[in-house]
Formats: C-alpha cells, structure tokens, sequence
C-alpha cells in the first residue's frame, strides 16, 4: 500500500499530485520549485538562489517521511537554462555532500510558474 507524504514545511502541491508517495521503502518527490511553503511566492531571481529553496523544501519532504539527503539515490534536474548549471551545481553539492544520488540535469523550455529550476528525487531506506 502506497503513503502519501504531506508536509506544510513544503510547498502545497499546484495541481493533482502529492508532494511525495512512498512504498516499498522508496520514497518519490514530486517537483518542487522554489516556492516559499508559507507565502506560495518564488524565492530567490537566480537559479543559484531558486536552487536553494528547492533543495530546502526537498529537506522538508525527506524529514517528514523519515528520510534524510543521504537516503536520496536519484534526482532530476530541470533547468531553463544550461548554462547556468555550474550554479545549480555548487549548491547541489553542499546539499547532497560527499555521496551525491545520480543525475540527469536537462535543458526545458518552461517550466511551473516561470521558475529557473525544477527537481525531482528518489530516496531509498
């Protein structure tokens, strides 16, 4: 049977989805954007700064299903633009640390809200 994960220390979902379900000891994050949970308004006007709070909200999502950065094994990465990876880069990486999950990261043309980033991720127990 599958649970359905619901935190207000992360954004409400904008649409027919859950901010995460698990089952079977996996746990998948819906998309989330950076979006303030409190104020429904998007932080941040660079991808560096929208990166953070998308990674902030994924922490929240982690920390009431009982998971931790270390448990995710695979994000995705969508950027509206590419060129600003090496950004979205380097605040990955302090969030995920020395064992990071696998990636894909792709370009997309638009993405919720107008945002610059969107992730999504997979944690396992």
């Amino acid at each position: 049977m599958k649970k359905i994960i619901k935190t207000s220390l992360a954004p409400a979902a904008i649409g027919p989805y859950s901010q995460a379900v698990e089952k079977n000891g996996l746990l998948f994050i819906s998309g989330q954007i950076s979006l303030n949970p409190e104020t429904g308004e998007i932080v941040g006007n660079t991808t560096s700064e929208q990166t953070k709070q998308v990674l902030v909200n994924i922490g929240a999502i982690l920390n009431a299903a009982g998971y931790s950065a270390s448990n995710v094994v695979k994000t995705t990465c969508y950027l509206k633009d590419l060129a600003t990876f090496g950004e979205m880069n380097e605040v990955y990486a302090g969030f995920f640390g020395n064992d990071p999950p696998a990636r894909a990261a792709v370009e997309v043309s638009r993405l919720p809200k107008d945002v610059l980033i969107e992730i999504e991720a997979v944690a396992m127990k």
